[in-house]
Protein backbone atom coordinates (compact mmCIF):
# COMPACT_ATOMS: atom_id res chain seq x y z
CA UNK A 1 0.00 0.00 0.00
CA UNK A 2 1.50 3.38 -0.95
CA UNK A 3 2.15 5.84 1.88
CA UNK A 4 -0.51 8.34 2.78
CA UNK A 5 0.54 11.85 1.86
CA UNK A 6 -0.52 14.85 3.92
CA UNK A 7 0.14 18.46 2.88
CA UNK A 8 0.04 21.11 5.63
CA UNK A 9 -0.46 24.62 4.27
CA UNK A 10 1.35 27.79 5.28
CA UNK A 11 0.72 30.75 3.01
CA UNK A 12 3.16 32.92 5.03
CA UNK A 13 6.04 31.07 3.31
CA UNK A 14 5.02 32.60 -0.01
CA UNK A 15 6.34 36.03 -1.08
CA UNK A 16 4.16 39.04 -1.70
CA UNK A 17 1.17 40.69 -0.08
CA UNK A 18 -1.81 38.85 1.40
CA UNK A 19 -3.67 38.63 -1.92
CA UNK A 20 -0.62 37.20 -3.69
CA UNK A 21 0.04 34.68 -0.94
CA UNK A 22 -3.57 33.54 -1.03
CA UNK A 23 -3.33 33.10 -4.80
CA UNK A 24 -0.19 30.98 -4.43
CA UNK A 25 -1.76 28.89 -1.71
CA UNK A 26 -4.89 28.09 -3.69
CA UNK A 27 -2.72 27.14 -6.66
CA UNK A 28 -0.81 24.72 -4.41
CA UNK A 29 -4.06 23.27 -3.13
CA UNK A 30 -5.16 22.65 -6.72
CA UNK A 31 -1.79 21.05 -7.41
CA UNK A 32 -2.10 18.81 -4.34
CA UNK A 33 -5.62 17.72 -5.29
CA UNK A 34 -4.54 17.02 -8.87
CA UNK A 35 -1.73 14.82 -7.49
CA UNK A 36 -4.34 12.99 -5.36
CA UNK A 37 -2.67 13.67 -2.04
CA UNK A 38 -4.69 11.98 0.67
CA UNK A 39 -5.03 15.02 2.92
CA UNK A 40 -4.64 18.78 2.88
CA UNK A 41 -4.60 20.44 6.29
CA UNK A 42 -5.58 24.11 6.12
CA UNK A 43 -3.32 25.52 8.84
CA UNK A 44 -3.67 29.28 8.44
CA UNK A 45 -3.89 29.92 12.18
CA UNK A 46 -3.48 33.70 11.99
CA UNK A 47 -6.54 34.32 9.82
CA UNK A 48 -9.73 35.78 11.33
CA UNK A 49 -12.71 33.44 11.38
CA UNK A 50 -14.47 34.98 8.38
CA UNK A 51 -11.33 34.92 6.22
CA UNK A 52 -10.49 31.35 7.21
CA UNK A 53 -14.01 30.18 6.42
CA UNK A 54 -13.90 31.89 3.03
CA UNK A 55 -10.52 30.31 2.28
CA UNK A 56 -11.82 26.87 3.32
CA UNK A 57 -14.80 27.21 0.97
CA UNK A 58 -12.53 28.19 -1.92
CA UNK A 59 -10.22 25.28 -1.18
CA UNK A 60 -13.13 22.82 -1.08
CA UNK A 61 -14.44 24.15 -4.39
CA UNK A 62 -11.03 23.63 -6.00
CA UNK A 63 -10.71 20.11 -4.61
CA UNK A 64 -14.19 19.11 -5.76
CA UNK A 65 -13.66 20.55 -9.24
CA UNK A 66 -10.42 18.61 -9.52
CA UNK A 67 -12.04 15.39 -8.37
CA UNK A 68 -14.84 15.72 -10.90
CA UNK A 69 -12.21 15.33 -13.62
CA UNK A 70 -10.84 12.16 -12.00
CA UNK A 71 -12.20 8.86 -13.29
CA UNK A 72 -11.05 6.88 -10.25
CA UNK A 73 -13.40 7.93 -7.44
CA UNK A 74 -11.16 6.25 -4.86
CA UNK A 75 -8.61 9.02 -5.39
CA UNK A 76 -10.15 11.58 -3.11
CA UNK A 77 -8.30 14.36 -1.32
CA UNK A 78 -9.72 15.28 2.08
CA UNK A 79 -9.60 18.83 3.39
CA UNK A 80 -8.97 19.13 7.12
CA UNK A 81 -9.23 22.36 9.11
CA UNK A 82 -6.64 23.00 11.80
CA UNK A 83 -8.32 23.13 15.24
CA UNK A 84 -11.54 24.88 14.11
CA UNK A 85 -14.37 22.36 14.37
CA UNK A 86 -16.91 25.13 13.83
CA UNK A 87 -15.43 26.03 10.44
CA UNK A 88 -15.09 22.39 9.42
CA UNK A 89 -18.79 21.84 10.13
CA UNK A 90 -19.91 25.14 8.57
CA UNK A 91 -18.06 24.58 5.30
CA UNK A 92 -18.56 20.83 4.93
CA UNK A 93 -14.85 20.09 5.19
CA UNK A 94 -13.87 16.44 5.54
CA UNK A 95 -12.27 16.70 8.94
CA UNK A 96 -10.22 18.47 11.54
CA UNK A 97 -6.67 18.38 12.82
CA UNK A 98 -6.19 18.65 16.57
CA UNK A 99 -2.96 20.23 17.82
CA UNK A 100 -1.48 19.02 21.10
CA UNK A 101 -3.45 20.15 24.17
CA UNK A 102 -6.57 20.79 22.10
CA UNK A 103 -9.91 19.05 22.57
CA UNK A 104 -9.81 15.27 22.37
CA UNK A 105 -11.22 13.31 19.41
CA UNK A 106 -13.93 12.05 21.77
CA UNK A 107 -14.96 15.65 22.49
CA UNK A 108 -15.12 16.40 18.76
CA UNK A 109 -17.34 13.38 18.11
CA UNK A 110 -19.74 14.61 20.81
CA UNK A 111 -19.82 18.09 19.29
CA UNK A 112 -20.61 16.60 15.87
CA UNK A 113 -23.40 14.49 17.31
CA UNK A 114 -24.99 17.45 19.09
CA UNK A 115 -24.67 19.64 16.00
CA UNK A 116 -26.02 17.22 13.43
CA UNK A 117 -28.44 15.12 15.49
CA UNK A 118 -28.56 11.38 16.06
CA UNK A 119 -30.35 10.63 12.78
CA UNK A 120 -27.75 12.25 10.52
CA UNK A 121 -24.43 12.26 12.38
CA UNK A 122 -21.50 14.06 10.78
CA UNK A 123 -18.40 11.86 10.54
CA UNK A 124 -15.31 14.03 10.51
CA UNK A 125 -11.88 12.57 9.89
CA UNK A 126 -9.78 13.49 12.92
CA UNK A 127 -6.00 13.70 12.94
CA UNK A 128 -4.03 14.55 16.07
CA UNK A 129 -0.57 15.94 16.79
CA UNK A 130 1.58 13.70 18.99
CA UNK A 131 5.12 14.25 20.26
CA UNK A 132 5.65 11.09 22.31
CA UNK A 133 4.73 7.44 21.71
CA UNK A 134 2.48 7.62 24.78
CA UNK A 135 0.48 10.40 23.15
CA UNK A 136 -0.04 8.20 20.11
CA UNK A 137 -1.44 5.48 22.37
CA UNK A 138 -3.83 8.04 23.87
CA UNK A 139 -4.90 9.24 20.42
CA UNK A 140 -5.73 5.64 19.52
CA UNK A 141 -7.77 5.19 22.72
CA UNK A 142 -9.67 8.40 21.94
CA UNK A 143 -10.51 7.14 18.43
CA UNK A 144 -8.51 9.58 16.34
CA UNK A 145 -8.20 8.41 12.74
CA UNK A 146 -4.52 9.34 12.31
CA UNK A 147 -1.65 10.47 14.49
CA UNK A 148 0.91 12.99 13.23
CA UNK A 149 4.14 12.23 15.07
CA UNK A 150 6.58 15.15 15.22
CA UNK A 151 9.22 16.29 14.98
CA UNK A 152 10.99 13.19 13.74
CA UNK A 153 13.99 15.21 12.48
CA UNK A 154 15.28 18.69 13.21
CA UNK A 155 13.39 21.33 11.25
CA UNK A 156 15.17 24.01 9.23
CA UNK A 157 12.98 26.80 10.60
CA UNK A 158 13.46 25.59 14.20
CA UNK A 159 17.19 24.88 14.50
CA UNK A 160 18.21 23.53 17.88
CA UNK A 161 14.86 21.85 18.51
CA UNK A 162 15.14 18.32 19.84
CA UNK A 163 13.88 15.77 17.29
CA UNK A 164 12.17 12.61 18.49
CA UNK A 165 14.17 10.42 16.11
CA UNK A 166 13.45 7.23 14.24
CA UNK A 167 13.46 4.96 17.28
CA UNK A 168 10.70 6.99 18.93
CA UNK A 169 8.79 6.94 15.64
CA UNK A 170 9.20 3.16 15.53
CA UNK A 171 7.73 2.83 19.04
CA UNK A 172 4.89 5.22 18.17
CA UNK A 173 3.96 3.04 15.20
CA UNK A 174 3.34 0.05 17.46
CA UNK A 175 -0.03 1.39 18.55
CA UNK A 176 -3.36 0.63 16.92
CA UNK A 177 -3.57 3.76 14.78
CA UNK A 178 -1.91 4.85 11.51
CA UNK A 179 1.01 7.19 12.24
CA UNK A 180 2.30 9.81 9.81
CA UNK A 181 5.85 11.10 10.21
CA UNK A 182 6.20 14.88 10.38
CA UNK A 183 9.05 17.31 10.94
CA UNK A 184 12.24 17.84 8.98
CA UNK A 185 11.29 15.39 6.25
CA UNK A 186 13.40 15.34 3.07
CA UNK A 187 13.75 13.08 0.07
CA UNK A 188 16.77 11.57 1.79
CA UNK A 189 15.07 10.56 5.05
CA UNK A 190 11.48 9.86 4.00
CA UNK A 191 12.16 6.20 3.23
CA UNK A 192 13.63 5.68 6.71
CA UNK A 193 10.35 6.89 8.25
CA UNK A 194 8.37 4.37 6.23
CA UNK A 195 10.82 1.63 7.16
CA UNK A 196 10.25 2.51 10.82
CA UNK A 197 6.56 1.76 10.37
CA UNK A 198 5.01 5.10 9.43
CA UNK A 199 1.84 4.78 7.38
CA UNK A 200 2.60 8.01 5.59
CA UNK A 201 4.35 11.35 5.47
CA UNK A 202 3.15 14.82 6.46
CA UNK A 203 4.93 18.04 5.61
CA UNK A 204 4.74 21.71 4.75
CA UNK A 205 7.88 22.50 2.78
CA UNK A 206 8.39 19.06 1.25
CA UNK A 207 5.20 19.66 -0.74
CA UNK A 208 4.83 23.43 -0.79
CA UNK A 209 8.37 24.18 -2.00
CA UNK A 210 8.39 21.58 -4.79
CA UNK A 211 6.35 20.30 -7.70
CA UNK A 212 3.75 18.29 -5.79
CA UNK A 213 2.99 15.81 -8.58
CA UNK A 214 6.66 14.89 -8.96
CA UNK A 215 7.09 14.71 -5.19
CA UNK A 216 4.04 12.48 -4.79
CA UNK A 217 5.23 10.08 -7.48
CA UNK A 218 8.62 9.78 -5.82
CA UNK A 219 7.26 9.26 -2.32
CA UNK A 220 4.72 6.69 -3.46
CA UNK A 221 7.51 4.70 -5.09
CA UNK A 222 9.47 4.31 -1.85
Amino acid sequence: MPPRLYYITDRTHFPGDESTRRHHLLAKIREAASAHLDFIQLREKDLPTRDLEELAREALKIIRETQLRTENRELRTKLLINSRTDIALATGANGIHLPANDLSPTDIRRICQRTSGADTPVRLTITQSCHWPEEVAEAARNQADLALFAPVFEKKDHPGSTPAGLEALRRACQHNIPVLALGGLTLDNAAACLAAGAAGLAAIRLFQDHDISAMARHLRSL
